[in-house]
């Protein structure tokens, strides 16, 4: 009988055995240069991995830079258009957002970006009480 020491387990199996363990011998045995093929397979998948969830995480911290900076944007423009421009007390955008009057006398309101958005004096509803 021969030894069977330093190589695959499942080599003494008879030929119709091998459909069945087909993952099993994806390694044959005494041959390293494979093994070195199977290595450098297996790091470039955990590679690519990687830098897939990096590209994810990236994506997310852009998403949130962006709102933040329109939240930021938003808020200092609605600041300087209180201070700035007047406020038209009686009446409200048409969903209800904070009317301002700039120095030519237009009507306007800033939107979740930080823009002035101009409206006709007819779009404009009364404010409720």
């Amino acid at each position: 009988m021969t030894s069977l020491t330093g190589c695959h387990p499942f080599l003494w199996l008879s030929v119709y055995d091998l459909p069945a363990l087909a993952p099993f011998f994806i390694i044959p045995c005494k041959k390293p240069y494979n093994m070195k093929k199977i290595i450098g397979i297996i790091g470039f998948s955990c590679l690519v991995g990687i830098g897939t969830l990096g590209a994810q995480v990236k994506e997310d911290v852009g998403k949130a830079a962006t709102k933040v900076g329109n939240k930021t944007e938003e808020v200092a423009s609605k600041t300087k258009s209180a201070v700035v421009d007047n406020k038209y007390k009686d009446k409200v955008g048409p969903n209800g957002q904070t009317i301002y009057i700039d120095h030519d006398s237009k009507y306007y309101y800033v939107n979740k970006k930080g823009r002035k958005v101009y409206v006709a004096k007819s779009q404009l509803r009364n404010k409720k009480k």
